[in-house]
């Protein structure tokens, strides 16, 4: 039988995944292994006859788990669609056919047996009971649902969806199932709690109680009293939004349009807030404005006042807020700011505009999605936020908070906890369809395929001045806070024995040298391999979803658009401490059972951290006009290559956002992960904590500065790697400033 060349081309994808099916089904074990997800003993440990680590196939062989049966059916009818033309209508029926079945029963049968059985009793009524466990789908399965997953894309395709384009209707697939796997799925057993009432069975009545409660929307602020934490909330992140938006574009502006000297030490600067553990910089801001603090102690002596603990509220909750998240909106305007074109600022220079003019009605407006989405950023940070409220939020109640002590604090008030996460959902929802109405349908094209030979016009003189003055006084500000984080990791006990010591690091990072290699003594040591392990993988796979992600939502229309969007950013709306605990609950039992595992960290952080990925690709993708994408495909190139070749070389400011911010939070996070660390899976966030409930407080700050300077040489690192966009001839003209 001939095949014609455009077949050619599929054929090789459609065996890949029918041999990719059958080698989960009958090679690799089908449930995990105990050891975890990445520990391979299994194959010297009885595989393949143990049922532990048994292939499906095996398992059949030996008359158990014949519910897996009917996918041997599912694995085999591929194999008539390489018999078929890729023209015949019948190549795609099939395709979808086996695709969606052979995916609907491993759903199926995965959450209809639990670890007990049956998790219905009806289900043991008809098919009689079960008393085998069923353990978390494993390698095995993972692999021949994806054969399915993607079999299924391809008879997408086959009938003609996005063009046939086998790339983009993989990605929009796969992504799709992703995320509703490990968002949609634990937020909805999470939210599921939200109506269920005090004897156990669900109630509306109980739901709409609780939603209602006047801790949540009360406005006793207005008369003296206490506003609910929903409002408390919404006026903070407001408050918040408007400071690290503004603050963001003053760092992007002296960066990339002034001739100041100290450029790189600037930039470093921003970054190091972000790579921060939160708490820490909450403690060093009570250092120095607490009721002891020594800046509090200075200006008392001098005018003769009685201190106060003004910083324990919503002004030190800013203060935080803002020094921590102002780096998130600047990685994201600063590709922006770079990205606007510097032929239409001559232009408008040419016309005899001033700086000025230029700067308010060119340069501003050409920037509105990046400040867009800085500011929604920086809205749902504030939001989620839950170190900095928790050290210094004082009687300033937040949503964060609240949701925190419904599920760790002695009321244990799940049905709560969801309501409260409904009600955040909703103002950052809120927060997204606000900033789509402000930037509307307007083109802000800026970068094209024609040459661009232009240089930047400087500032206007006030803004200059302006911007330079405030980036100076909070680069001021900034060394002072790690000044007194530096200081406190070095003295016996902060804020009450200042005699300088080094017994912190000893204790936490000492080694000894012996005939078999290093040794690591430190008791700091197993929770930092962790955490940098943890962190290395997820990052790269964090900015890989997220720049597609953003690839399909600038560059195609499909159906559900809409709603694919706000599904990658739900998890970024989530505080922390949700995800963690609706992780628990979705995780710890089959289907998917990672629970205590190092893949539940690394999949928490990915789908935790995308949307920043997924936010500062859309923000540069919309300066690249699509003529880039027209005309590699008119040249023959399909979309993967047109992606991997035209528009990741244009996206290199996305990309370090997304691996920066996707790494170091990884390595700082606080929240979600006192929920999901194990014994053997111990991060450096919660080996901190521990350390301060055990009021060793030297020990953790000496291990969040040495954690500082770690990721610091890693952001210089993969700065170097990644890069710079270079467009016309501001390349040259800024290196040699």
């Amino acid at each position: 039988m001939k095949i014609s060349s455009s077949e050619n081309k599929t054929l090789p994808v459609l065996i890949f995944w029918i041999f990719a099916g059958w080698v989960g089904f009958a090679v690799l074990p089908w449930y995990g292994v105990e050891d975890g997800f990445f520990a391979f003993d299994w194959v010297f440990d009885g595989y393949p006859m143990d049922r532990d680590y048994a292939p499906a196939a095996f398992l059949l062989a030996q008359g158990k788990n014949l519910w897996l049966a009917p996918l041997v059916l599912g694995l085999l009818a591929p194999l008539v669609a390489l018999q078929m033309k890729k023209t015949d209508p019948r190549y795609g029926a099939v395709l979808l056919a086996v695709g969606a079945v052979g995916l609907a029963w491993m759903v199926a049968q995965g959450m209809a047996i639990g670890i007990r059985g049956w998790t219905a009793d009806w289900l043991g009524m008809v098919f009689g009971p079960i008393e085998t466990r069923q353990y978390g789908m494993g390698y095995g399965a993972l692999l021949t649902a994806s054969a399915f997953l993607f079999l299924f894309t391809q008879g997408l395709a086959a009938r003609g969806a996005i063009n046939g384009d086998v790339f983009v209707v993989s990605a929009i697939t796969g992504v799709i199932a992703i995320v509703t796997i490990f968002v949609f799925f634990p937020i909805a057993k999470l939210m599921a709690a939200a109506f269920i009432g005090d004897d156990g069975s669900i109630s509306v009545l109980s739901f709409i109680a609780k939603f209602g409660d006047k801790r949540i929307w009360g406005l006793g602020c207005l008369s003296g009293g206490r506003c609910g934490a929903a409002w408390n909330s919404f006026f903070l992140a407001i408050i918040v939004a408007t400071i690290t938006t503004t603050m963001g574009l003053v760092f992007a502006l002296v960066v990339t349009r002034s001739g100041f000297k100290y450029k790189r030490l600037l930039r470093a600067l921003t970054v190091l807030p972000i790579i921060t553990p939160p708490f820490v910089i909450g403690l060093a801001i009570i250092l120095l404005f607490g009721l002891s603090g020594s800046i509090t102690g200075f200006f008392a002596d001098i005018f003769g006042v009685q201190p106060t603990r003004w910083v324990y509220g919503l002004p030190g909750i800013i203060i935080a807020q803002s020094l921590a998240y102002t780096p998130i909106a600047f990685l994201v305007l600063i590709g922006v700011v770079e990205g606007v074109s510097p032929s239409m600022e001559e232009a408008a220079q040419t016309l005899r505009a001033s700086r000025w003019e230029v700067f308010k009605t060119v340069s501003l407006p050409l920037m509105r999605p990046g400040l867009a989405n800085a500011f929604l950023l920086g809205f749902i940070e504030s939001m989620a936020d839950f170190g900095n409220p928790l050290v210094l939020g004082g009687n300033y109640d937040v949503l964060s908070t609240e949701i925190f002590f419904a599920i760790v604090g002695a009321q244990y008030d799940q049905g709560r906890a969801a309501v409260l996460a409904i009600v955040l959902l909703s103002f950052t929802l809120g927060a997204f369809y606000a900033q789509r109405f402000w930037l509307g349908r307007k083109s802000y094209t800026t970068v094209s395929g024609k040459g661009d030979a232009g240089v930047h016009p400087a500032m206007p003189r006030g803004l200059a001045i302006t911007t330079l003055t405030i980036a100076s006084i909070w680069g001021m500000f900034t060394v002072v806070i790690y000044g007194m984080i530096f200081y406190g990791s070095v003295v016996e006990v902060w804020g009450m024995n200042n005699t300088l010591t080094f017994k912190h690091y000893i204790t936490a990072f000492s080694f000894r040298i012996e005939d078999s290699g290093i040794r690591w003594t430190g008791s700091a040591w197993d929770s930092f391999w962790t955490t940098l392990k943890i962190a290395t993988v997820a990052a790269p796979l964090t900015a890989g979803i997220g720049l597609i992600t953003a690839y399909l939502l600038t560059r195609q229309n499909f159906a559900g658009r809409n709603a694919f969007e706000f599904g990658t950013m739900l998890s970024f709306a989530i505080p922390g401490t949700v995800i963690g605990v609706s992780y628990i609950l979705a995780f710890n039992v089959p289907p998917v059972e990672i629970t205590g595992t190092g893949v539940i960290l690394v999949v928490c952080f990915i789908f935790r951290n995308m949307p920043v990925g997924v936010r500062a690709g859309i923000a540069s993708m919309s300066q690249l006009d699509k003529s880039l994408d027209e005309s590699s495909l008119t040249l023959g190139a399909n979309s993967w290559q047109t992606f991997r070749s035209v528009m990741l070389p244009l996206l290199r400011p996305a990309i370090m956002a997304a691996l920066v911010y996707s790494f170091v939070r990884a390595m700082t996070a606080i929240s979600a992960v006192i929920f999901l660390v194990s014994a053997e899976y111990n991060m450096a966030t919660s080996y901190i904590i521990g350390r301060v409930e055990n009021n060793d407080y030297g020990l953790a700050i000496a291990y969040s500065t040495t954690l500082i300077f770690v990721m610091l040489s890693a952001v210089l690192l993969m700065q170097l790697v990644v890069g710079k966009t270079r467009i016309g001839r501001r390349g040259a003209g800024r290196e040699k400033e």
